[in-house]
């Protein structure tokens, strides 16, 4: 697996002027970004990239990945500063991950002033009261305090949504079932939008996968926004620190006091880097008094290490030249743009506002 990834990194980072046939008509399309939150964390790998990885992998998909700036702004206008560093760490996690832009068009949303056109036409045709019906957007306007959402943009992002996903007429979104009703909203617009002006958008489809939530430092799920994150481009020595400073079970005072590992972060997270029988033949040991906390968390950041330490190792060199970085993103939105034209010259016409 990791002899694969180095192949990747290297042709996604090695020379520029990669060449990729932006399109296979025998293959469908899968469609899905991320908003630039800088630094991915374990719990963003295991949820959703090493999945992208996989589609791209099989060979069976036309992948479209990119990076949802628009989006960032609908909620962090009021601060930018930080989006262009953002982007490049969260795509040097990628490339550094397996996606390969010789095989998958990466590109920036902002990068493609298409998405911003569709946006708004597919905004004349989409009811308020869909939007104001959105599970997510009534959950985050209780939820977040710290910041004025109470603005268009936001109410609207799931029409922004939309037109990313139909701009390349994705076939597949790749979501977890929490996420399930974003789609489900795209098909109805997608509907609406045909009803009135033709059949051109086909219905995307959820591609269903599995999210597995992975416990922070902190017991909480793991989250940038918690600070209890373990991120990809993590040094050795900062996860085995992460690791020690992790809470095991608090019933066991001594050493020799017999564990709960059921009761245990620690045990818990380790479980998911371990086959069945080796978890339970640590857990069996912890009970027994046999290991020790500290030695469970020494177990954890070595599994840590061994899993995601090559992954580590290519995004912060990644870093270190991010002209590398960006040759790549800059490249896959100039393929993006073709195909996000062909889209809109269709919806122009269909529309009759082709002037050309």
């Amino acid at each position: 697996m990791r002899l694969g990834c180095r192949r990747t990194f290297e042709s996604a980072v090695g020379t520029k002027g990669v060449s990729l046939t932006v399109s296979d008509s025998n293959r469908k399309r899968i469609v899905s970004g991320m908003r630039p939150t800088g630094s991915l964390h374990l719990g963003n790998y295991e949820g959703a990239l090493k999945n992208w990885v996989k589609l791209q992998d099989s060979g069976e998909y036309d992948c479209f990945y990119f990076i949802a700036d628009l989006h960032a702004l609908t909620s962090d206008y009021a601060d930018t500063s930080a989006l262009r560093q953002n982007t490049i760490e969260m795509a040097a996690d990628w490339l550094a991950a397996g996606l390969d832009p010789a095989r998958s068009t990466l590109f920036i949303q902002s990068a493609v002033p298409q998405h911003s056109e569709l946006h708004l036409i597919l905004s004349a045709v989409t009811p308020l009261g869909w939007l104001e019906r959105v599970p997510t957007y009534k959950e985050q306007r209780d939820n977040i305090t710290e910041k004025d959402i109470g603005n268009y943009a936001f109410l609207g992002y799931p029409v922004l949504q939309a037109a990313d996903i139909i701009m390349y007429k994705g076939d597949y979104v790749p979501v977890g079932k929490d996420q399930a009703s974003h789609v489900e909203l795209t098909r109805e617009i997608v509907r609406r939008f045909n009803n009135f002006f033709g059949p051109v958008f086909p219905e995307p489809q959820a591609l269903h996968t599995e999210v597995p939530v992975l416990p922070g430092t902190d017991g909480r799920k793991m989250s940038k926004s918690y600070g209890n994150a373990i991120y990809l481009a993590d040094g050795d020595e900062v996860i085995r620190e992460k690791a020690r400073l992790m809470i095991t079970d608090r019933t066991r005072i001594k050493r020799t006091d017999p564990g709960h590992p059921e009761n245990c972060d620690v045990c818990r997270m380790h479980r998911f880097f371990l086959a069945a029988q080796a978890a339970d033949k640590f857990d069996d040991d912890c009970r027994g008094a046999r290991i020790g906390c500290v030695d469970r968390k020494r177990e954890l950041a070595n599994s840590i290490i061994e899993r995601y330490g090559a992954i580590a190792e290519r995004s912060r060199e990644l870093r270190a030249n991010p002209d590398r970085v960006v040759d790549a993103l800059v490249q896959g939105s100039e393929r993006a743009r073709i195909e996000a034209e062909k889209t809109m010259a269709q919806v122009r016409k269909a529309i009759r506002i082709d002037w050309t």
